[in-house]
């Protein structure tokens, strides 16, 4: 395999996970009856841009298909993040009825109804069907659509260009980056900005956050990578930030770097600087990821079989797809975890990929009264906690695996 940004050789491995199923492939009851399709999952890192990377087993249309089950908009953090972003670039930029917003891979229009709202023009580019019809429903534009060159290009001609561009959580998404990149510098307006929000790879790797590795993601970023993948493709980073979302979160702003006059902001620098600090430009930093995952992976079970052995019963919380990473990982099924909980009715009814326990709606805590809650979404602890305080009732404790085993 080689390099999707450079094209140079891979050879250095991150982590091998085994095979596991679609992550967010989720079985109803006639399929559940029938075969999975599981791929290889394993992450490997280029040694010349530093583009940390996963093989590519599927095409994305098998990803993000008419069923496919995440939306945002379930997480309140989430929707407090977003509308924070939206008063802040508002304010920042001056956008009002006379700009254009775009977002790629709006979902279900969390945060395009801010705009909506404010009566900025904007619209929002989603290839799943079902959150595209829940993006609609809250009054967002949305075109049903895999963003890239051709699309960036269709728009210019029908809309005209974009004064700000949103692309959150998406850039780790796609397999040819460059395509992406491409359309976003065409799409842009010459003084336009576009931000960029992804988990931070140095966060991944020092909290040994290896579940949220999924083949959702085609990468993993560093800013020394983003940089250079940007670079590639006409764009200029001029500032980054810290975010604590997902484990811990950049968001990039680029401008077009023919026509960009914002200057280098030095966070760009400093980050930049961490990074190396951190050896995350060598092999050192990469080496011995798998050993940490095996250790995290040993201790989930040990858990498991220990609460087994002695009566307890165990449940799950949010039919996340890193939680399915996790499960599929350590081979865990149903005679383990009796069933995982999510708040979205989409999900509930079905089953999880690859472990197939079911997923229940809320009442089913109440009525069971479980042991144990294992909160598979990490990154939501403490809004999960809140939420589901009144399990304390009945002596049930919360249980994380990662970074390390943590139960509360």
């Amino acid at each position: 395999m080689k390099c999707r940004n450079c094209g140079a050789p891979l050879e250095l491995v991150l982590i091998d996970l085994g095979s596991a199923p679609l992550s967010n492939a989720y079985l109803t009851t006639v399929t559940l009856r029938g075969p999975e399709s599981w791929f290889p999952l394993r992450v490997l890192v280029c040694e010349s841009c530093w583009l940390v990377q996963a093989e590519s087993y599927s095409i994305a249309a098998e990803i993000f298909d008419e069923d496919y089950a995440y939306f945002s908009s379930f997480s309140a953090d989430w929707l407090i993040h977003s509308k924070q972003y939206v008063d802040e670039v508002t304010a920042e930029f001056n956008l009002d009825q006379s700009s254009f917003v775009v977002e790629v891979a709006s979902n279900d229009g969390y945060l395009l109804k801010n705009f909506v709202d404010s009566k900025i023009p904007c619209l929002g580019i989603e290839p799943t069907a079902s959150t595209a019809r829940a993006a609609r429903a809250k009054g967002v534009i949305t075109l049903e659509r895999f963003f890239g060159e051709g699309v960036a290009g269709e728009i210019v001609e029908s809309e005209g260009r974009a004064d700000l561009i949103v692309a959150n959580n998406v850039l780790a998404h796609v397999p040819e980056p460059h395509n992406f990149l491409d359309g976003v510098r065409i799409l842009l307006a010459a003084n336009g900005v576009a931000t960029f929000e992804f988990p931070h790879l140095m966060k991944l790797v020092e909290q040994k956050q290896f579940d949220t590795i999924y083949h959702e993601h085609f990468a993993y970023l560093s800013l020394s990578a983003t940089v250079d993948l940007m670079a590639r493709s006409g764009l200029s980073v001029f500032r980054v930030q810290n975010l604590p979302t997902h484990g811990g979160s950049l968001r990039v702003f680029a401008q077009p770097s023919i026509s960009g006059a914002r200057a280098l902001e030095s966070s760009v620098g400093e980050l930049l600087q961490r990074e190396r600090d951190a050896k995350m430009l060598s092999p050192e930093f990469y080496r011995g990821f798998q050993d940490k995952a095996n250790t995290v992976k040993n201790r989930f079970l040990a858990f498991l079989l220990d609460a087994a052995g002695s009566g307890k019963t165990v449940v799950g919380y949010g039919a996340a797809a890193k939680g399915n990473t996790l499960l599929n990982f350590a081979g865990v099924g149903t005679d383990l975890i009796q069933y995982v909980v999510d708040r979205n009715p989409a999900k509930q009814g079905k089953f999880l990929p690859g472990s197939r326990i079911r997923i229940v709606d809320e009442g089913m805590l109440a009525e069971t009264r479980p042991d144990f809650i294992i909160i598979f979404p990490w990154n939501l602890k403490v809004e999960v906690m809140e939420q589901l305080a009144y399990a304390r009732s009945w002596g049930a404790r919360f249980v994380t695996a990662i970074p390390e085993l943590l139960i509360t």
